[in-house]
């Protein structure tokens, strides 16, 4: 008979929402800190790494490895310092009052004196027929990740901002031919960025269109289109599409809580603090520029180390609850500014200096 895990405390000292590369980060780091912290999958268990099909760009692995192979080897890492996991999915969390208090759809109830936030972003899908069925068999939203995997092919990239067009040149450096479809008749990317596509010898634009299904048998082979001022229809071949229509942050739990920017993500300083003393968040949920396993682990360390030295402020100040934590004495929170243009959304972020005891 299997051993039955072992109570969790009253009031967990973090609790960490979130299973990708900075949620089992900060759970091997707050691990090692002896925090006893526990881990709350959520629904995408392992995050957007998960659907990649392999992951070469991760140092210290030289022979690729699959997203989830990648996933398990940091579950297992950090389960072997002590992190708790529990697989369910955040429904609630109470921020006005401390300790926090988290709900899960499985009907549990947590406190934590700290929580660090890792519930990532999901890419804008097409949903149209294929998509699911070739994903990572050619149908890629990361070309950092996959580019590699697609030399001397001829690549579709569907989108027409920033990320889109500058991924898509990204691309030119394996590929034989990058098109990029968009339902407009012109780009959204800054100009500096259009002027580099328009000016590359291997690409090509389908103007006015949006893909209307995905072909193939086994992997991709072709993408269907159709014009949307004309009606006209037509089948482009392609080795793989590369989906650029935007991401969104899974922000459910905040709204009304903690400070998120125009685009739903939230604001954080760089010592990876929410707006709320005790809250952090790492990952994609707030990092809308890298968005890499690689910075996502990074995150999550930090996040991970500034939630170790909160904690220890707490208890040399004598803590003990029941207070709003915005008003915890050694606290001084950030300002943030969102600032908004016709192309992106920034938030400055000004944040006053405390002193912090050791860890």
């Amino acid at each position: 008979m299997a051993d039955e895990k072992a109570p969790r405390p009253a009031v967990e000292e973090t609790i960490i929402i979130g299973s990708g590369p900075a949620g089992w980060t900060a759970g091997l780091y707050t691990a090692r800190a002896n925090l006893n912290p526990l881990l709350i999958t959520g629904n995408d268990y392992g995050g957007q790494v998960s659907i990649t099909y392999e992951v070469e760009n991760y140092p210290g692995f030289p022979e690729a490895l699959s997203g989830p192979e990648l996933v398990e080897k940091m579950k297992e890492q950090a389960e072997k310092f002590g992190l708790a996991v529990e697989y369910d999915h955040v429904s609630e969390i109470v921020t006005d009052q401390h300790p926090f208090v988290v709900r899960t759809v499985n009907g549990k109830e947590y406190k934590a004196k700290s929580l660090i936030l890792c519930t990532g972003a999901r890419p804008r899908f097409l949903q149209v027929p294929g998509e699911q069925q070739f994903t990572g068999k050619g149908v890629s939203y990361c070309a950092t990740c996959d580019g590699f995997f697609f030399r001397g092919k001829e690549l579709v990239v569907v989108g027409g901002g920033d990320s889109a067009v500058e991924e898509g040149l990204f691309l030119t450096k394996f590929a034989t031919k990058v098109r990029i479809i968009h339902r407009r008749d012109e780009l959204r990317a800054s100009k500096i960025v259009r002027d580099r596509a328009f000016a590359h010898p291997k690409m090509e634009f389908v103007w006015n269109s949006v893909v209307t299904s995905v072909n193939g048998n086994g992997s991709v082979s072709s993408v269907s289109t159709k014009n949307i001022v004309t009606g006209e229809t037509a089948e482009i071949k392609t080795d793989g599409v590369f989906v650029y229509i935007g991401h969104l942050p899974n922000n459910d739990l905040y709204h009304g809580k903690l400070h998120l920017d125009e685009d739903g993500h939230l604001i954080t300083d760089k010592k990876m603090r929410t707006n709320v003393p005790g809250i952090f968040a790492a990952g994609e949920i707030q990092d809308k520029v890298f968005k890499q396993v690689a910075t996502s682990v990074g995150q999550g360390c930090s996040a991970a180390m500034q939630t170790e030295k909160f904690l220890a402020e707490l208890e040399s100040e004598g803590y003990h609850g029941g207070v709003d934590p915005r008003e915890f004495p050694s606290y001084a929170p950030f300002v943030a500014t969102v600032k908004t243009t016709a192309t992106k959304t920034t938030a400055t972020v000004t944040t006053p200096e405390r002193v912090l005891v050791p860890a």
